[in-house]
């Protein structure tokens, strides 16, 4: 398969952790003979820095050009202590998902085995967790109208849906659910917001068309409670914007760490993959970046190509990488001095010579990562 991916690497630590992920793809096109070619744009910060747009045409025209995008993170601190900064970077990816009608973030929650006790949760709490988070994208509070009053005394954002936005994500919810545990859990707060009863009000109407799937409804409040103490309840969880956006950063935890939760956002024509973290300017060019969730975002894209064996292999190569306990600081395993591009270096090796790698981790050069 020829695939032209059009790569993002953003601000912070997005460069280091998406230099990664395209070192995954470039040994996956060498060892199934398919051709990938990889063309750059700047969006966000290092948009602003060079252009003075965090979404400059150049780089939409790329996305739209592309097969496929890969994405890395976005933000600068140097922003988030200007909050009166008419040009921001999140401008930027906003833009690009809505441009782009990217409206279905699709983000996977699954609890490995080898990281139970690197959760803050209790381990049977987590065992065995693997839910899947769909995130509406393009709508709500994030798009909505804002208003500064004139004295600055008084803003407002507005938090609006209308039936097409939620119809589409909720048919692809609930189909998902139907090759999963049948299962949608639609998070909203419709005892209060009118936008929430909208939501409801839909869902309900649809959920007949899928009558292999049970339809379940929490308040946010309650479903950011029940996804600390009970996650294995969950199988899809079906949300608007904001919430969504909160809840992934709260999976996180479940996990280990937010440098392992990959994200696919879809859209009618265009799709693309990221990471769910931000830019963490703070460990920029440190090497301490966790380059996992990038390269599992890597895997999501193969399989959006139904190249489903290569992203099996990617996956594989995560999980004997964390078996080993070659991974980052942030997961706190057994070495700490592997680096974000030792990591990537690893899965690279295990793409190209999976056969050969041994259990045995003093017998890698991390050096090199060269597998003996």
């Amino acid at each position: 398969m020829k695939l032209h991916i059009a790569v993002l690497p953003g601000d912070g630590i997005g460069p280091e952790v998406i230099a990664q992920a395209v070192k995954a793809l470039k040994a996956i096109a060498m060892e199934f003979d398919h051709v990938f070619t990889f063309e750059y744009g700047l969006i966000g910060g290092a948009a602003i820095e060079a252009v003075g747009d965090p979404l400059p045409e150049k780089t939409l025209d790329l996305c739209k050009k592309a097969d496929v995008i890969l994405f890395g993170s976005i933000g600068e601190s140097k922003y988030n202590f200007d909050p009166s900064s008419k040009i921001r970077p999140e401008q930027g990816l906003l833009r690009l998902r809505k441009s782009l009608d990217l409206y279905t973030n699709i983000r996977p929650v699954i609890a490995y085995e080898d990281l139970l006790n690197n959760s803050s949760l209790k381990k049977k709490i987590i065992k065995d967790v693997d839910f899947v988070i769909y995130r509406e994208l393009t709508g709500g509070i994030y798009f909505g109208d804002q208003t500064l009053s004139d004295d600055e005394n008084y803003a407002s954002d507005v938090c609006g849906y209308n039936r097409f936005e939620i119809e589409r994500i909720a048919h692809m919810a609930l189909k998902a659910a139907q090759s999963r545990n049948h299962k949608v859990t639609l998070v909203d707060k419709a005892n209060v917001l009118e936008s929430s009863r909208l939501w409801r009000k839909v869902l309900i109407e649809i959920a007949p068309q899928y009558p292999d799937v049970t339809l379940d409804f929490l308040y946010i409040d309650n479903a950011a409670k029940q996804l600390i103490v009970n996650p294995k309840q969950f199988d899809i969880i079906l949300t608007e914007n904001m919430f969504g956006d909160i809840l992934s950063e709260e999976a996180s935890v479940i996990v280990g760490s937010v440098g392992l939760l990959a994200s696919a956002s879809i859209g009618s024509e265009y799709a693309m993959f990221e990471p769910i973290h931000g830019a963490y300017s703070k460990a920029t060019d440190k090497g301490i970046a966790n380059p996992i969730a990038s390269i599992l975002s890597a895997a999501m894209l193969l399989d959006h190509f139904d190249l489903f064996d290569e992203a099996a292999l990617i996956r594989k190569a995560i999980e004997k990488s964390i078996k080993l306990h070659i991974t980052t600081p942030d997961l706190n395993m057994k070495y700490d001095n592997i680096s974000t591009s030792k990591v990537g270096d690893f899965i690279e090796d295990f793409i190209n010579n999976p056969d050969e790698t041994n259990l045995n981790f003093t017998n890698i050069h991390l050096g090199q990562s060269t597998i003996i």
